[in-house]
């Protein structure tokens, strides 16, 4: 079963019901049979993925889209109803869910820059030379404008089954990219870990959709390039749960991401903005995460007496689109951010997907002078370094979530 979430104008989320868990036989308790569509199969831990997936392919019809070999062990593939049900029942499977879609998370200028004090951060650095962060930062995304002159670009890697190449054709990965680590060069913007190397990894494709199948490709490369790459950001979300790692109801995309937190790499994912709580949101809801909300913030200052922009919000207050809960780890600005774009362009968009790469950016302002810093030590020195100078009247939940501040970083 394919499951569908689609981005919306003005960076809302727009879900549906994810169909999700471990697969049963047909007719075993009730359960009634899978139909043909696409799934992603989780092998159990000594079992090789490729000889596994080209059995799979031959035996089952198996239509192979990933192998995954480090975050996890298995495959995603176009799976008849048939096959589905043979797949579960081979005891070197552990178990079978069905693919799912995720989204950008959109809609933002380096106000936010000011607003988090990047240009006070002795490791920023940001003077108008172009020096370089010493961190490699994944952005799992749209793609990234690959020839954007403000944007150091490293390694890349596709794995978007619907279209194919690593440039950027949305807009919204590139975006991300420059908040992360726009160059210090005097052009365009600057971003918060100025020069971070980017390292592009496709997973949605030019409307801003993809599959979970995808998402873990995304997160399998990573985990493979564990001893470079530092930090990953994921401005995109899906429906669904938090299902604890190596818990009773397995779920394939926590437990790559689980696996790619325990190789070291810090993981930083947005909220949401559907207005509802995060803990129905993935990976959002996810404790392994750094899950950023966002602020309205329209002159890069506190204080609350910046004046509406590109949106009608009050200043310093908790953005109206926001998902909220307690699974918020910090809140960065996410309202009319001006950031790198396509063509080498730039553009002023909105949306906790703007948040979280902030939080990206100061996770890698901290591992550039803590290596080998763990990504639970990351989240603390974050919050711990982070402000309570915002507004959260109107805050849903109540809890006053620690603004994003790189200063003494």
């Amino acid at each position: 079963m394919r499951v569908r979430m689609t981005s919306a104008a003005l960076a809302t989320l727009v879900v549906t019901s994810f169909v999700g868990g471990v697969m049963t036989l047909p007719g075993e308790a009730g359960e009634p049979a899978m139909p043909e569509g696409d799934y992603i199969v989780v092998l159990t831990d000594r079992t090789d993925p490729t000889r596994m997936a080209s059995e799979h392919a031959q035996s089952h019809g198996a239509r192979m889209m990933h192998i995954y070999r480090h975050a996890l062990r298995g495959y995603a593939a176009h799976l008849s109803a048939e096959a589905v049900a043979e797949i579960a029942a081979d005891p070197r499977v552990a178990f079978v869910q069905p693919d799912g879609v995720v989204s950008t998370m959109h809609q933002s200028q380096p106000t936010g820059i000011d607003r988090v004090d990047a240009d006070l951060s002795p490791t920023a650095g940001i003077d108008g030379v172009d020096t370089q962060v010493d961190v490699d930062v994944a952005v799992l995304d749209t793609g990234v404008d690959l020839q954007h002159p403000d944007l150091n670009i490293s390694r890349r890697k596709d794995c978007s089954t619907a279209e194919r190449g690593v440039d950027d054709g949305n807009g919204h990965g590139s975006h991300v990219a420059g908040i992360i680590g726009a160059r210090d060069n005097n052009i365009g913007v600057v971003g918060v870990a100025p020069g971070a190397r980017i390292w592009p990894i496709k997973v949605l494709d030019a409307d801003g959709r993809g599959s979970f199948s995808d998402v873990i490709c995304g997160i399998d490369f990573v985990t493979g390039n564990a001893h470079k790459i530092e930090v990953a950001n994921m401005s995109l979300g899906g429906s669904g749960l938090d299902k604890p790692c190596g818990g009773a109801e397995p779920d394939a995309l926590h437990e790559a991401i689980c696996a790619s937190v325990a190789a070291g790499v810090t993981y930083v994912v947005a909220a949401g903005n559907a207005r509802f709580d995060a803990s129905r949101t993935v990976p959002a809801s996810y404790d392994e995460v750094i899950t950023v909300s966002a602020l309205v913030d329209f002159d890069g200052k506190p204080g609350g007496a910046g004046g509406p922009t590109c949106r009608f919000e009050t200043d310093d207050t908790f953005a109206e689109f926001s998902n909220y809960g307690a699974d918020i780890d910090l809140i960065a600005p996410g309202l009319c951010i001006l950031s790198t774009w396509t063509n080498g362009g730039y553009n002023t968009i909105s949306g906790t997907s703007m948040s979280s790469p902030h939080v990206a950016g100061g996770a890698a302002l901290y591992l550039a002078n803590h290596p080998g810093a763990s990504p639970a030590e990351v989240k603390a020195a974050l919050q711990a370094a982070g402000s309570g100078d915002w507004n959260n009247i109107d805050d849903p939940d109540g809890i006053k979530e620690p603004l994003l501040n790189v200063a003494g970083l």
